[in-house]
């Protein structure tokens, strides 16, 4: 999915990368608007891996890959905004990408 974007000089190392699903994460007040949640190299999300769409994947590798190249940079950002954050900019397009993938292999 990400191997097809330039954003960093590296590709996302995958290694240590784990995705969880944790709905009861999602029902604490701050999370209730989100679908998943990047913690390093931890993804979570409300719903069953099954169900998960591939560009809720991709959005969240995005900010693992962000984190690897940035992390101290990419939480402060969050302190300016969420819609127009750079790297909330970035992890759409990786969504993006991800559902035009989809739909070609469809």
């Amino acid at each position: 999915m990400l191997d097809t974007l330039d954003f960093y000089p590296r590709p996302v190392r995958l290694a240590r990368v784990r995705v969880l699903h944790t709905p009861w994460l999602f029902r604490i007040r701050g999370f209730r608007r989100f679908r998943g949640y990047e913690a390093g190299p931890l993804i979570l999300i409300k719903m069953p891996l099954a169900q998960a769409p591939p560009g809720l994947i991709a959005h969240e590798l995005c900010h693992v890959w962000q984190h690897q190249h940035r992390p101290i940079r990419m939480w402060l950002s969050y302190l300016r905004g969420y819609r127009d954050n750079p790297h909330e900019v970035e992890a759409r397009q990786a969504a993006l990408a991800a559902r035009r993938a989809a739909t070609v292999r469809a």
